[in-house]
C-alpha cells in the first residue's frame, strides 16, 4: 500500500456525497479489472468504510426525518382539534 493510499484510507470524508462519489470511483475502477491485488484489497477496504460512512449518514437522516415527522404530526393534530 502507498503512503497517499494509506491516507486516503485513514481519511474521513468530507459529506455523504463526497462518499458516495468515491465509493463510484472504486466501484468502477474495481469493475475494470485492472488492478492489483493489493491494490484491490485496499480499494475495497476503503468501500467498506465509505459504505459503512454513508449508512450512518442514511440512518442519522432517517432518524431526524422520524423525529420531523413526530413533531409535525403532533402539531397538525393540535391544530386540528383547535380548529373544531
Amino acid at each position: 500500500m502507498t503512503k497517499s493510499s494509506k491516507n486516503a484510507a485513514l481519511s474521513q470524508p468530507e459529506s455523504f456525497e463526497a462518499a458516495s462519489a468515491e465509493l463510484e470511483k472504486i466501484v468502477a475502477a474495481m469493475e475494470a479489472g485492472q488492478m492489483s491485488l493489493e491494490a484491490s484489497l485496499a480499494a475495497y477496504q476503503r468501500g467498506a468504510e465509505l459504505l459503512q460512512y454513508c449508512q450512518n449518514k442514511l440512518q442519522g437522516a432517517q432518524q431526524q426525518v422520524r423525529i420531523l415527522e413526530a413533531d409535525m404530526l403532533k402539531n397538525f393534530t393540535r391544530s386540528d382539534v383547535d380548529d373544531h
